[in-house]
């Protein structure tokens, strides 16, 4: 197979999971073998047997991709991937794990003629251990990719089903669109790592996994505060997970992470096993808590209001995947810049490196899952499996402050006529609550919530003198039916949570957005700013409202409603948007509700 000139340098060649990274390794990103299965032949024609395929994609960029170097967008509903993997010398008595970033939908994967693996779910990590399979050392990896654009029941977020974007949703990606990587380990050896952090009283609850250990292995925990230890400890583990926790320091107050001082804790984990070393990995964590009570929200125990901004995650070049880690990053210095406190990614579960940098540079963020359009059982089974996987694999993000399993009743499209659908929100919430009980969860952001920790409302008025009224007291907030529904799912009430508009904004500017649309229109650019700060004012201004999020920090293709253009020019002058985001005074929402 020949490398195109196109492709001269690794992608994305950073380590992908910052949170538990190892320090020997091999990012497999860069060319590889690629065939497009139209007629789904290829399951029966052993494909995985095949010596080469016929043409070459960049991985990570997903086929529909510019940096893919395909560019593909016509409906590919199964393709296949390809190359060989040489084992470096220094790794080849010991366990080689491979590891997929996102594969979408489902992935089979086959080494050396066998499937090792299969994984369903777009948007999340998967691993195997691939040694058994290796031949004379060598692999090579096949891999299989099925994303059936037309099932409705895939949870896809905004990636459209039909032939062309069109309002809302946008070009769909296939395949691999996140970093695939491999690394040696030892026989015993970590497999996954959680962390809770107590910021009242400074102690530390974890999850260890460990695999290959049996029953003599000794895990030690150093957690360190600059070039100062803040506690360890060395501790007993068998194979399986390992539950437990870290006593704080006597007499050594806590610093919290915000996103005024995102301060870091450095984590390092040390496998022994006969008192000898066989795994280390390293993370961090931080102090940081964000609650509901009163109607209010208190980050790290004090009166907070939010000032988020909606993010899609979308790029011209590589649509789901970011060209480099510095695209991710220069989005989160763009959300500071523009001085917002918080992001909520939306309808995408996001690259592990944005949460990372959100984590580095201090800014909030909500996760949440990209939903699925009909309501099955199937469609449930799909989408609890893999949210269950997002929570796992997020959830040691400090910066990561509120879970939103479901979006605008996306999923559940007839809650009042369908019993199942309303156990089925309501049960999302108290999965979520069963694995992460430390966060806020928002049931179904927009509108028909159960039970939630948060009454989320989505108001696209471009009016602030109606937004003033609407949101003026308690009472009214109550009777707002956004885009004519209910606030609240059948059988469920509000009781007291904090209320959010949690999607606002949206406006369009001026007549250079040709076809493209916005929720509201202002005729020019520089009427942009002048429209921001009526909405903003108006619900900051509400004794109720605990945080609004703008609709949005960039353009995507047709929806041109972003602060930013699809290519990240600013539309306005981000000094003032941020002087008015600091200006902001929330009108009582800390001191009732009047």
């Amino acid at each position: 197979m020949t490398i195109p000139a196109w492709e001269a340098a690794t992608p994305r060649p950073e380590y992908p999971r910052p949170d538990f990274v190892r320090r020997e390794w091999e990012c497999l990103n860069g060319p590889w073998e690629f065939a497009v299965d139209p007629d789904e032949q290829g399951i029966d024609e052993h494909w995985e047997r095949r010596p080469s395929l016929d043409r070459t994609i960049t991985v990570p960029y997903p086929v529909e991709s510019r940096l893919s170097g395909i560019g593909d967008a016509a409906r590919h509903d199964v393709v296949w991937y390809a190359r060989n993997l040489i084992v470096p010398e220094s790794w080849r008595d010991r366990r080689l794990l491979l590891h997929f970033g996102a594969v979408d939908y489902r992935a089979d994967v086959f080494v050396n003629g066998t499937r090792v693996m299969s994984h369903e779910g777009g948007q999340t990590p998967f691993s195997m251990d691939v040694t058994p399979y290796r031949d004379e050392g060598d692999l090579r990896v096949v891999v299989r990719a099925e994303d059936r654009a037309r099932d409705l029941t895939q949870p896809r977020g905004k990636q459209y089903w039909k032939d062309a974007s069109e309002r809302i949703f946008y070009t769909r990606t296939t395949g691999i669109w996140q970093s695939v990587w491999w690394e040696p380990v030892a026989k015993a050896h970590l497999q996954g790592w959680t962390v809770a952090p107590r910021r009242e009283d400074g102690s530390i609850a974890y999850r260890a996994v460990v695999t290959g250990a049996g029953e003599a292995a000794e895990l030690q925990i150093r957690v360190a505060d600059g070039d100062g230890v803040y506690t360890e400890a060395r501790v007993s583990v068998t194979d399986g997970e390992n539950e437990g926790r870290l006593a704080p320091p006597a007499g050594r107050p806590t610093h919290p992470w915000s996103p005024e001082d995102p301060h870091l804790y450095d984590v390092r984990l040390t496998l022994y096993q006969a008192g000898v070393a066989v795994d280390e990995v390293t993370s961090y964590l931080g102090f940081s808590d964000l609650t509901a009570r009163d109607g209010a929200l208190y980050l790290n125990g004090r009166p907070y209001f939010l000032k988020m901004v909606l993010d899609q995650g979308y790029w011209p070049d590589g649509i789901l995947t970011a060209g480099s880690d510095g695209d991710l990053e220069a989005d989160v210095r763009a959300m500071k810049t523009m001085g917002f406190n918080g992001v909520r990614k939306h309808q995408k579960v996001e690259d592990p490196r944005f949460l990372y940098h959100c984590d580095r540079l201090g800014l909030m963020a909500f996760g949440e899952m990209a939903n699925a359009f009909a309501y099955t059982p199937t469609a449930a089974a799909r989408l609890v499996r893999e949210w269950m996987e997002v929570v796992e694999r997020d959830r040691n993000h400090p910066a990561l402050s509120a879970w939103v399993p479901l979006n605008e009743s996306w999923g559940v499209p007839d809650l009042p006529g369908d019993p199942r659908q309303e156990a089925h929100l309501e049960t999302l919430y108290h999965l979520t609550k069963s694995l992460d009980p430390d966060r806020l969860v928002i049931s179904n952001d927009g509108w028909e919530h159960a039970t939630s920790d948060v009454l989320s409302i989505h108001d696209y008025t471009g009016d602030g003198d109606v937004l003033r009224v609407r949101y003026h007291a308690l009472g009214d907030v109550l009777q707002v039916r956004p885009a004519d529904r209910p606030l609240y799912a059948p059988g469920h009430t509000y009781h007291g949570e904090p209320v959010l508009v949690s999607e606002m904004g949206g406006v369009a500017a001026g007549p250079d957005t040709g076809p493209g649309w916005g929720y509201t229109r202002v005729d020019a650019s520089s009427e942009l700013l002048d429209r921001y700060r009526a909405l903003v004012e108006a619900v900051a201004a509400s004794p109720v409202i605990a945080g609004f999020c703008w609709t949005q920090l960039t353009d995507v293709e047709q929806e041109q409603n972003g602060l930013l253009t699809y290519d990240r020019r600013p539309k306005v002058d981000v000094d003032a948007i941020c002087a008015l985001n600091a200006a902001l005074r929330p009108g009582g929402v800390f001191g009732g509700h009047g």
